[in-house]
Parts: structure tokens; C-alpha cells; sequence
């Protein structure tokens, strides 16, 4: 997607990935992501993630973003849930823009972005863990 430095309009793809985890298909998680969001640079985005289990939410759930930018083949963690305490990264490029929205009580992992800007653009991963 091309883009120009000072054209503050441009639209910006945030594509999710659907993770699915666990064990075995009795017990695994089922984690749902939206495919692709977009959003506007200087404005926020909503990063929904939802997850189903057939077993009870554990206290130890853990639940942890991670950004892969667009070109690039390294993936790094931005937030990290867990022990019922949301870790926002604070160094990098997501530092002070990001909001913990999610409840896991409510099997929600959202997470919002802030001031959204080009470096943006790229993959967006959401992992959850219900250990038993």
C-alpha cells in the first residue's frame, strides 16, 4: 500500500491472525479475531479478540498481543495479560497508545490503539493460554 508522508487521510490495514491453542480438541481454546481493520492515521482502532473454551476461565489465563510490521519477519509482544493484571509495553512504538479493553471474565482480549500511524500498518497476533 502506498502512502505519502503528509497525507494525514490515509487508510491504514491492521490484519489479525487467528491463533487457536491447546493440548487437544477436547480442551483447546478457540480464539476469534477480526481478519482485517482499518483505521485512520491520528485516529484509534479497536483490535477485538474473543475466545470460546469448554473449560472454566482459569485465574493463571494469560492472553498476549504481538506485532508483525508490514515487510518485516520478526514479531514482537506489545501487551501481555496476565495473574488478572494487563502489561502494557512501555518502550517502542506502542508505548503510551495502547488501552486494555478486554475482560477475560467475559472471554474478551480487545486491546485499543491509539493515534494510529503508518508505521502501524502489518499483523496484529492475539494468543490465549487457559492453563488448567
Amino acid at each position: 500500500m502506498s502512502q505519502g508522508a503528509g497525507d494525514s487521510g490515509s487508510l491504514l490495514l491492521l490484519t489479525g491472525l487467528l491463533s487457536v491453542l491447546g493440548p487437544s480438541p477436547t480442551s483447546s481454546i478457540h480464539v476469534y479475531t477480526q481478519r482485517e481493520v482499518y483505521g485512520t492515521v491520528g485516529s484509534h482502532v479497536t483490535l477485538s479478540c474473543s475466545f470460546w473454551s469448554s473449560e472454566w476461565i482459569s485465574e493463571d489465563i494469560s492472553i498476549t498481543w504481538h506485532f508483525q510490521a508490514e515487510g518485516s519477519r520478526d514479531s514482537i509482544s506489545i501487551f501481555h495479560y496476565a495473574k488478572g493484571q494487563p502489561y502494557i509495553d512501555d518502550v517502542g512504538s506502542f508505548k503510551e497508545r495502547m488501552e486494555w479493553v478486554g475482560n477475560p471474565h467475559r472471554k474478551d482480549g480487545s486491546i485499543v490503539i491509539h493515534n494510529l500511524d503508518y508505521t502501524d500498518n502489518g499483523t496484529f497476533t492475539c494468543d490465549v493460554k487457559n492453563p488448567p
